[in-house]
């Protein structure tokens, strides 16, 4: 079962949340905020996350055309561009756990 057809049974089924969960936070300083709030918390890191995947695969894509133009800067620059993406991606991922722990710590 590929991951996309994995993701297509998810949403039918409903149950498509389990899978974006750390996405969603609602515990912490997260847990006192509003339902809109909080599903506005969640549409914002959602895009952020999405963002900076299409980053990540356009620096993928400056990594294949500069090494199929033997280019050594355009392979640099792909390679920069994946990895600050994919370092991006997983800081706005792991943010709810952060501001937890943050919050955890004022307590």
């Amino acid at each position: 079962m590929s991951v996309a057809h994995h993701v297509v049974v998810l949403a039918a089924n409903g149950s498509i949340g389990n899978l974006v969960n750390g996405l969603a936070p609602d515990w912490g300083p997260f847990g006192a905020l509003g339902n809109t709030a909080r599903t506005l918390v969640q549409a914002i890191m959602a895009a952020v996350v999405l963002a900076l995947l299409g980053r990540a695969a356009l620096g993928a894509f400056h990594i294949k055309v500069g090494e199929g133009q033997h280019d050594v800067a355009q392979v640099s620059k792909g390679k920069k561009e994946v990895g600050g993406a994919l370092i991006g991606a997983f800081v706005v991922a792991s943010l709810g756990t952060i501001f937890t722990i943050v919050y955890g710590m004022g307590i």
